[in-house]
């Protein structure tokens, strides 16, 4: 019987939320009596795909997040919380790095699943379709197809092209890619300077030759960063 690969996941909880318009950061406050971090850290817990993980998050709030969360919820799949750093690929590339240093060759021949925190409704299905993808392809991205019709716009804000809708996806987390493609992509990206990234698989779309696979997350997989974000996900869960 073929042994599975190893699975770390790196998720991330150093966000400011500004748009939240909260003196809290939108990762600590509370739905239904749990912070918003804690769900997606216990669908990774709970998870028998997911062997450990490294949560990211800001420097000041370390010790908040280690014994309010981490230590509360007994989750012990937490290998460590490190500091983030100032844009969310930098939080990756730390985080990346922080299991690197820390992981048994057999696990750098594993998957790293990168999910941000302010996700909360993540689920075993979720995530064992993106482990299904990433030992085909391995590299692929949760997303939704797009419910609306998208607009390119040009330089003056008109209207430059309308892609087809069958073929606009909404892009999620987790993005699970083999841990030393995601390693040595990142790697790349910090040697280039470039910082107009908005998510992993952009990264490893522009500095490795493999191509990324869309897979089907689901419509309630919403980030949370608004007040109108959280009234919806009080609504999932009551309704949950």
């Amino acid at each position: 019987m073929k042994r599975r690969k190893k699975c770390t996941a790196v998720v991330l909880a150093a966000g400011q939320g500004k748009r939240m318009g909260s003196r809290i950061q939108k990762q600590f406050l509370e739905l239904q009596g749990h912070p918003i971090l804690y769900y997606s850290l216990a669908a990774f817990q709970d998870s028998p795909l997911i062997d450990s993980m490294i949560l990211v998050t800001g420097a000041t709030e370390i010790p908040y997040v280690q014994k309010e969360i981490v230590e509360k919820y007994s989750l012990n799949k937490v290998r460590a919380v490190i500091e983030g750093g100032s844009e969310r690929y930098a939080s990756v590339w730390k985080g990346l790095q922080a299991l690197n240093d820390s992981m048994t060759e057999e696990e750098r021949d594993g998957y790293v699943f990168i999910h941000d925190g302010v996700r909360p409704f993540i689920h075993e299905e979720i995530l064992s379709r993106a482990f299904n993808a990433v030992e085909q392809y391995h590299a692929c991205v949760v997303g939704m197809p797009s419910k609306d019709t998208v607009k390119l716009a040009d330089e003056d804000g008109f209207v430059a092209v309308t892609p087809a809708r069958s073929l606009v996806w909404s892009i999620q987390t987790p993005q699970v890619f083999d841990f030393r493609l995601a390693y040595r992509a990142y790697a790349e990206l910090e040697r280039s300077g470039r910082c107009d990234v908005t998510d992993d698989a952009m990264i490893v779309e522009s500095f490795t030759d493999t191509k990324v696979r869309l897979v089907e997350g689901s419509y309630e997989n919403i980030k949370i960063t608004t007040p109108e974000d959280l009234k919806i996900a009080e609504a999932f869960l009551e309704r949950k």
